[in-house]
């Protein structure tokens, strides 16, 4: 009797007691996955960074990605083991001798004889900065200037090149970043305001080159001004010579704002310009009236449109990072004239980087 008592109290708690489901909330669905735990949610408008972003010089190793594989360092380090040697020839009477060959010229390096690899024409493009100064200096000769500027557009560019124009003033800028349009050229000619402040010459410079440095063709630095530099952060031209040298830029100089009465700053900036012209293998032009200034930009058109640009590879010997002589010469003819680079620093081999 006492056993059956037992079991009907055992069965009457398993009837009474509740569903296991019930403890739960809800009964989760049949193949509908459960609920992941909390974490970090990603926020859909925050832009994902890839290694296009220029946070390191790391390369990817995706294949499929071609323009995540370029390095603009290692870009200039493969084009600076090229010393490009533009050269304008003339005769006795300063008519262009436009008919040689790679084996009428002949180069010396540091003295010494060296091969030239290969020459071209005008064919090769221009890639051309306009130093255009806005300084304070040039505030009396301002509308003579701007002429300078246009006409320089309209008589030295062609459809194949390009051209930027950096801001000559206390603190020196790129104002029009390289193009083809001259319209646009021109009109950031026009929306210059007043002149005022320092002239940073030496700052523009060598921003101009480096800017260049990257391109292709031909590295022309074209700079309107009277030369006269006075707030420039770098203050060492010997400096800005190196610096133009290396970046292997041809630098022509339509020096403007120098009339009558020549003082020292000007003739000091005379000077500076003519170094400059003459170490990279450009010139200077002086033009005081607007009929000299057409003779300017003629002469510059022309002596960009009849150059040779030879090619020398330094040996491995010569690339140290020092300052070498170049000196080319007509070893066919003696009446001829050879107006080119005096120099090149030769870079050093980029060190292997392990991963």
């Amino acid at each position: 009797m006492k056993n059956c008592a037992w079991l009907l109290l055992f069965l009457l708690s398993v009837c009474t007691a509740p569903p296991a489901f019930s403890q739960s909330g809800r009964r989760q669905e049949p193949g509908k996955p459960s609920k992941p735990a909390p974490g970090p949610i990603a926020d859909p408008e925050r832009p994902r960074i890839t290694s296009s972003t220029p946070s390191s010089s790391k390369k990817t190793t995706n294949t499929n990605t071609t323009t995540d594989e370029i390095d603009p360092n290692d870009v200039v380090r493969i084009s600076s083991n090229l010393v490009p040697i533009p050269a304008s020839v003339v005769d006795r009477r300063g008519n262009a001798v436009v008919n040689l060959k790679l084996d009428d010229f002949e180069l010396r390096v540091d003295g010494e004889l060296r091969p030239l690899s290969d020459l071209t024409r005008s064919e090769t493009s221009v890639r051309l900065t306009m130093l255009f100064d806005n300084s304070g200096s040039l505030d009396a000769a301002r509308e003579f200037e701007k002429q300078a500027a246009i006409r320089f557009f309209r008589k030295v560019m062609r459809a194949k090149d390009e051209a930027a124009i950096y801001s000559i003033e206390t603190e020196s800028y790129l104002a029009q970043p390289l193009t083809s349009d001259i319209a646009r050229l021109e009109q950031t000619i026009a929306m210059f305001g007043r002149p005022e402040g320092g002239t940073s010459l030496f700052d523009a410079i060598v921003g101009a080159a480096s800017y260049l440095r990257p391109y292709s063709g031909r590295r022309v630095l074209v700079i309107v001004s009277d030369g006269i530099e006075t707030t420039s952060r770098l203050n060492d031209f010997d400096q800005v010579v190196q610096q133009v040298l290396a970046d292997d830029c041809q630098i022509y100089v339509v020096q403007t704002g120098l009339y009558e009465g020549a003082n020292l700053r000007a003739l000091a900036a005379e000077r500076r310009m003519e170094q400059l012209s003459g170490q990279t293998g450009g010139a200077v032009y002086i033009p005081k009236t607007v009929d000299q200034l057409e003779y300017a930009f003629n002469q510059i058109a022309a002596d960009l449109s009849q150059q040779y640009v030879l090619s020398y590879y330094p040996n491995a010997e010569q690339r140290d990072g020092r300052l070498h002589q170049l000196d080319l010469r007509i070893k066919s003819r003696s009446d001829v004239r050879v107006r080119s680079r005096k120099g090149y620093y030769a870079p050093k081999p980029a060190v292997s980087r392990g991963y």
